[in-house]
């Protein structure tokens, strides 16, 4: 008998029901069941919004642009909530410490949940209650970004690298969330916009791209064993350079595209760059195993969200040079949502599919369900993606693509929050 393993009859004797206090047996219970509320409350609100675009029968009151509503809460509401799962459950093995208990996470995710969620009604409400919600949502991760940072002031380990990094991208998004909140209240919308868009790129692509270059080569090997963990850290000095990049275009075009001499040549450049960067994360996709992994739903998923990123700055390099060409902007809506919807979320729905089942007691595999929520993600990338190109039929395409995203990730969100409230399946702590 396996002494690590409960006997048949203990698995029996377990309490399977749904229990809140299940949520603080591990950090992933804790920050992924928040971040699935958060996650399914802002898709929800989005599809009401697009509803309300097309109908009269709505007629929604508005306190500020919901274009920057949405902007905010789908960069810095669910998916920091995510980061604080993960970050916490495998940051101490990657620092070689002690975990930290989960009950020290339990105020400051807290504070980021209801933070947004006050965020969404302040809206329609009134603008004090959207600015006390994100002061509340900024005061929540600044905290999770110093508990995370105690861990890697703990670390003896060597190699340090990939946690640094996304400790310094977390405090990119404190001052990012920060700049959102000051130029809120002195309606400096454009700047406030530019600060979310910093955020994106400066915290969440770089955590993102940084978890993805530690993690998809060990997980590919971990389920192919004849596949070699391969992460060269060049791949890894692209990517953020690439997340930098962006963020320097922001802050470039905050007033629009540019216009004099300059602006061709900046153009040219910014097309070029991106062009050049994302044909090699594309190769790099490749020489990651994509083809092999397709035989393996799970790693598939993580492979072809990371293929995303490549088709994104491929197509915004695209979109700068036929904006040359045309002389005004084209298409830039479209490598946005590439990112957004087609990268981040694929990989948000991969890793935390693959972690769940993993803490979960439950087989490292995405069965059919897990596989069709995924292939609706890519089909709401694709009709994103669409909507952004001009034509007459494009605008209402974006109904249609925030509902099949809400319904899709709702149901992925209750299911997976259904794994968190219960014990383990194989009976083993956490």
């Amino acid at each position: 008998m396996n002494p690590g393993k409960p006997s048949a009859e203990a698995l029996a004797a377990l309490d399977r029901r749904w229990r809140t206090g299940n949520l603080v047996l591990a950090p992933h219970r804790l920050g992924f069941f928040l971040a699935m509320v958060v996650l399914v409350a802002s898709g929800n609100w989005w599809a009401l919004v697009q509803i309300d675009r097309v109908s009269v029968s709505v007629a929604l009151p508005y306190t500020f642009s919901p274009t920057l509503a949405h902007a905010a809460v789908m960069t810095f509401g669910f998916i920091p909530l995510f980061f604080s799962g993960f970050l916490f459950t495998a940051g101490p093995k990657w620092l070689g410490v002690e975990p930290l208990p989960t009950r020290l996470l339990i105020v400051p995710v807290l504070m980021q949940a209801c933070g947004w969620l006050l965020w969404l009604t302040g809206i329609h409400l009134h603008l004090l209650s959207a600015l006390f919600g994100l002061a509340l949502a900024w005061s929540g991760l600044t905290t999770v970004t110093w508990l995370f940072w105690r861990l890697i002031w703990r670390s003896r380990e060597q190699d340090q690298l990939h946690a640094r990094i996304i400790g310094v991208a977390c405090l990119i998004g404190c001052v990012s969330l920060a700049g959102l909140l000051a130029n809120l209240v002195v309606g400096e919308t454009a700047v406030a916009l530019a600060c979310v868009m910093t955020g994106l790129w400066g915290f969440i692509v770089a955590v993102v791209v940084t978890v993805a270059h530690r993690m998809i080569p060990f997980f590919t090997s971990s389920a192919m064993p004849f596949q070699s963990a391969w992460r060269p850290f060049w791949a890894l000095g692209l990517m953020l350079a690439a997340a930098v990049f962006e963020c320097v275009s922001v802050w470039v075009e905050i007033d629009g595209p540019l216009h004099g001499p300059m602006a061709p040549v900046w153009m040219l450049a910014r097309g070029a760059w991106e062009l050049a960067a994302g044909s090699v994360l594309l190769w790099l996709a490749r020489v990651w195993s994509l083809a092999q992994s397709l035989k393996n739903r799970l790693i598939a998923m993580l492979h072809i969200g990371f293929m995303w990123l490549g088709v994104a700055l491929v197509l915004g390099g695209l979109s700068q040079l036929m904006s040359l060409l045309q002389g005004s902007p084209v298409f830039s809506l479209g490598s946005l949502h590439a990112v957004t919807i087609g990268c981040l979320s694929s990989l948000m729905l991969a890793m935390v599919t693959r972690v769940s089942c993993g803490h979960s007691g439950r087989a490292l595999v995405a069965d059919r369900l897990a596989w069709s929520f995924f292939l609706l993600l890519q089909l709401t990338a694709l009709l994103r993606i669409t909507a952004a190109a001009q034509s007459a039929f494009a605008s209402w395409l974006l109904l249609p693509t925030a509902l099949i995203w809400t319904v899709s990730l709702s149901l992925w969100g209750m299911r997976m929050g259904n794994w968190y409230g219960r014990v383990r399946a194989d009976g083993r702590p956490g």
